[in-house]
């Protein structure tokens, strides 16, 4: 019976760390969205490094880094997370996340596609799992004409900001939740 319970509680951290470990990377993705430096940066240890391109910074510095390299070409964006793998040995984790990005110019007209994977090292420390590096790489990208999201189709739709205003942080979420920002 010991030997029982000692596998289930091997397999319920297991559970419980894969949980935390995709909470955190999708808490950065998500950070990204809303230009939330605080949730961007919440995710990398204090001597965190993400490497985008050229750029290797501290994960502390990557929020407002990338707010301002993001805000200074689209107006909009999404990071999309899909396929993710991970591996755990004891207190470090290695994780690969496919990404699809998609940003409107801030001419309002063009959208890039883009396709890349995040590879992270995450450690947890004091019980915590926080990415220590994280390599982003980039496959593909394409434009397409972004146009279509000015046209009546979409009139009256909610529309994200770029801010903890967006209603995805409005605690409850109910019918009438202001402010809204919509197309």
């Amino acid at each position: 019976m010991s030997s029982e319970i000692d596998e289930l509680r091997a397999e319920i951290r297991y559970v419980k760390d894969r949980l935390d470990i995709l909470d955190c990377v999708n808490n950065q993705s998500r950070g990204h969205d809303r230009h939330d430096v605080e949730l961007m940066t919440s995710v990398y240890h204090p001597d965190g490094v993400d490497e985008h391109g050229p750029d290797v910074l501290l994960g502390p510095e990557y929020g407002t880094w990338a707010n301002r390299q993001h805000a200074s070409v689209f107006g909009d964006h999404l990071h999309n997370l899909t396929t993710h793998t991970c591996e755990i040995d004891g207190d470090v984790a290695h994780a690969e996340s496919y990404v699809f990005g998609s940003m409107v110019g801030r001419d309002g007209k063009t959208l890039v596609f883009l396709g890349g994977r995040y590879l992270d090292r995450l450690e947890r420390r004091d019980g915590v799992w926080k990415i220590a590096l994280r390599r982003c790489t980039m496959e593909w990208a394409f434009t397409a004409d972004a146009s279509f999201m000015r046209s009546s189709a979409f009139k009256g739709f909610l529309k994200g900001s770029w801010n903890t205003d967006d209603l995805s942080y409005a605690r409850p979420l109910v019918p009438d939740s202001e402010p809204a920002v919509r197309w």
